[in-house]
Protein backbone atom coordinates (compact mmCIF):
# COMPACT_ATOMS: atom_id res chain seq x y z
CA UNK A 1 0.00 0.00 0.00
CA UNK A 2 1.47 3.34 -1.05
CA UNK A 3 0.37 5.16 2.12
CA UNK A 4 2.92 3.11 4.07
CA UNK A 5 5.71 5.11 2.40
CA UNK A 6 4.39 8.32 3.93
CA UNK A 7 2.89 6.81 7.05
CA UNK A 8 4.47 9.13 9.62
CA UNK A 9 3.67 12.25 7.61
CA UNK A 10 0.05 11.15 7.16
CA UNK A 11 -0.29 10.21 10.82
CA UNK A 12 1.03 13.62 11.83
CA UNK A 13 -1.67 15.25 9.67
CA UNK A 14 -4.33 13.02 11.22
CA UNK A 15 -3.15 13.90 14.72
CA UNK A 16 -3.33 17.62 13.91
CA UNK A 17 -6.81 17.09 12.52
CA UNK A 18 -7.79 15.21 15.67
CA UNK A 19 -6.57 18.18 17.70
CA UNK A 20 -8.67 20.53 15.59
CA UNK A 21 -11.79 18.42 16.10
CA UNK A 22 -11.12 18.27 19.82
CA UNK A 23 -10.80 22.07 19.83
CA UNK A 24 -14.23 22.28 18.18
CA UNK A 25 -15.61 20.05 20.90
CA UNK A 26 -14.08 22.23 23.62
CA UNK A 27 -15.43 25.36 21.94
CA UNK A 28 -18.93 23.93 21.88
CA UNK A 29 -18.67 22.76 25.48
CA UNK A 30 -17.42 26.21 26.47
CA UNK A 31 -20.24 28.01 24.68
CA UNK A 32 -17.89 29.76 22.24
CA UNK A 33 -19.41 32.15 19.74
CA UNK A 34 -20.90 30.78 16.54
CA UNK A 35 -18.28 32.64 14.54
CA UNK A 36 -15.47 31.06 16.48
CA UNK A 37 -16.93 27.56 16.11
CA UNK A 38 -17.52 28.08 12.38
CA UNK A 39 -13.94 29.26 11.96
CA UNK A 40 -12.63 26.15 13.70
CA UNK A 41 -14.90 23.88 11.63
CA UNK A 42 -13.65 25.53 8.43
CA UNK A 43 -10.07 24.91 9.52
CA UNK A 44 -10.77 21.24 10.24
CA UNK A 45 -12.56 20.89 6.93
CA UNK A 46 -9.55 22.38 5.13
CA UNK A 47 -7.22 20.01 6.97
CA UNK A 48 -9.36 17.02 6.00
CA UNK A 49 -9.43 18.18 2.37
CA UNK A 50 -5.65 18.54 2.43
CA UNK A 51 -5.25 15.02 3.79
CA UNK A 52 -7.63 13.67 1.16
CA UNK A 53 -5.77 15.53 -1.60
CA UNK A 54 -2.44 14.14 -0.49
CA UNK A 55 -3.68 10.53 -0.37
CA UNK A 56 -5.55 10.83 -3.69
CA UNK A 57 -2.55 12.43 -5.39
CA UNK A 58 -0.24 9.71 -4.13
CA UNK A 59 -2.73 7.06 -5.24
CA UNK A 60 -2.94 8.53 -8.74
CA UNK A 61 0.84 8.77 -9.08
CA UNK A 62 1.55 5.37 -7.51
CA UNK A 63 -1.22 3.26 -8.98
CA UNK A 64 -2.80 4.88 -12.00
CA UNK A 65 -0.18 6.71 -14.02
CA UNK A 66 3.05 4.91 -13.20
CA UNK A 67 4.36 3.92 -16.66
CA UNK A 68 6.31 1.02 -15.15
CA UNK A 69 3.07 -0.49 -13.87
CA UNK A 70 0.78 0.75 -16.64
CA UNK A 71 2.66 1.06 -19.96
CA UNK A 72 -0.22 3.01 -21.53
CA UNK A 73 -0.46 5.47 -18.63
CA UNK A 74 -0.85 9.20 -19.05
CA UNK A 75 2.28 11.11 -19.92
CA UNK A 76 3.80 13.54 -17.41
CA UNK A 77 1.91 16.60 -18.72
CA UNK A 78 -1.44 14.79 -18.70
CA UNK A 79 -0.71 13.46 -15.22
CA UNK A 80 0.03 16.96 -13.93
CA UNK A 81 -3.16 18.27 -15.53
CA UNK A 82 -5.16 15.52 -13.81
CA UNK A 83 -3.52 16.29 -10.47
CA UNK A 84 -4.30 20.01 -10.85
CA UNK A 85 -7.97 19.18 -11.38
CA UNK A 86 -8.01 16.91 -8.34
CA UNK A 87 -6.25 19.53 -6.19
CA UNK A 88 -8.71 22.23 -7.27
CA UNK A 89 -11.68 19.96 -6.58
CA UNK A 90 -10.47 19.00 -3.13
CA UNK A 91 -9.78 22.60 -2.02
Amino acid sequence: MHTAHHKEKLLARVRRLKGQVEAIERALEGDASCGSVLHQIAGARGAMAGLMAEVVEDHIVSHLVDPDVHPGALDRDATEELLEVVRAYLK
